[in-house]
């Protein structure tokens, strides 16, 4: 496993060293080239946002691949990582580096990202239909996540999405409701450093949010590429086939699922997060 990891890394470093050969014409930036990292709340269009921040190695010496990836939790155990682990893992990333992070905005991670080192981003999704994604995900395409089983005992759809909703309080791994999940990341949405996204942004309005994405970057790092040039870069990184998100590649999709008893536990728990998001003016929905 070590020799494995050795590998990759020194494959890595070397791809780096390319990139920066390639584009050694291009002038460093003041406090020279920054990492970009994508910080997404679960299920809301972490592996898009990580295609397109990758796009921008086609325009800069940004590394072809992500470096890394870091989550608050271990998804096979549940184990929740301590906030020391988040600040190493920061610490350990380099000008040029891509990164992706499921990653809570504690003041200390918040000191960080919002330093000149990073240009960061925060995707997120309406959470009615993260629930719903999240049921998908760990019932039917992740055998290995620590709720599968637990999931897989429960009698139906319906019933797993009222614990995606809920939470399991009286498991012996934490596991909050959808409200309590999404707290540790609201900070990331008060950071003017930070630039926010809604996922389903990029699937009704892609030009207008990347226009954002690309804006956001050359204002840390200006390049003299042209704009439209850098923009097809962002677009054709996608892939849609690998992002799991796009299961369906539509927004809204909760409406299919949520029974109106599901709508009331989802009113109880979290109706206060839609109106904060921005995706409800009040609970009359």
């Amino acid at each position: 496993m070590r020799l494995k990891s050795a590998i990759r890394s020194i494959v890595y470093q070397t791809e780096k060293l390319t990139q920066l050969a390639r584009f050694a014409s291009i002038p460093k930036p003041q406090n020279d080239w920054p990492i970009l990292i994508g910080i997404s709340f679960p299920k809301s269009g972490t592996h898009l946002l990580d295609q397109i921040l990758l796009g921008f190695s086609n325009v800069a010496p940004f590394s072809k691949r992500i470096h890394s990836f870091y989550a608050e939790y271990q998804g096979e155990s549940g184990v929740k990582h301590n906030p020391e682990q988040a600040l190493a893992w920061l610490d350990s990333l380099r000008p040029c580096d891509i990164a992706s992070a499921h990653l809570f905005a504690r003041p200390e991670a918040v000191a960080q990202i919002c330093s000149s080192k990073f240009v960061p981003y925060f995707i997120f999704r309406d959470p009615r239909d993260v629930v719903v994604s999240h049921v998908f995900y760990v019932t039917d395409m992740e055998a290995r996540h620590v709720h599968h089983n637990y999931y897989q005992s429960l009698p139906d759809f319906n019933s797993r999405l009222s614990a995606s909703i809920l939470g399991r309080p009286d498991a012996n791994i934490e596991f909050l409701n959808i409200a309590g999940r999404f707290a540790p990341y609201l900070g990331w949405l008060d950071q003017p450093e930070v630039l926010a996204i809604h996922f389903e942004d990029l699937i009704l309005d892609r030009t207008s949010v990347l226009t954002r994405i690309m804006e956001h970057f050359l204002a840390r790092a200006p390049l003299h590429t042209p704009r439209q040039l850098i923009l097809n870069s962002l677009e054709t990184s996608i892939n849609p086939k690998k992002s799991p998100t796009f299961r369906s590649g539509k927004t809204g999709e909760w409406r299919k699922y949520f029974t109106d008893e599901h709508k009331q536990i989802f009113k109880n728990v979290a109706g206060d997060l839609l109106v904060k998001l921005g995706y409800e003016k009040n609970n009359d929905w």
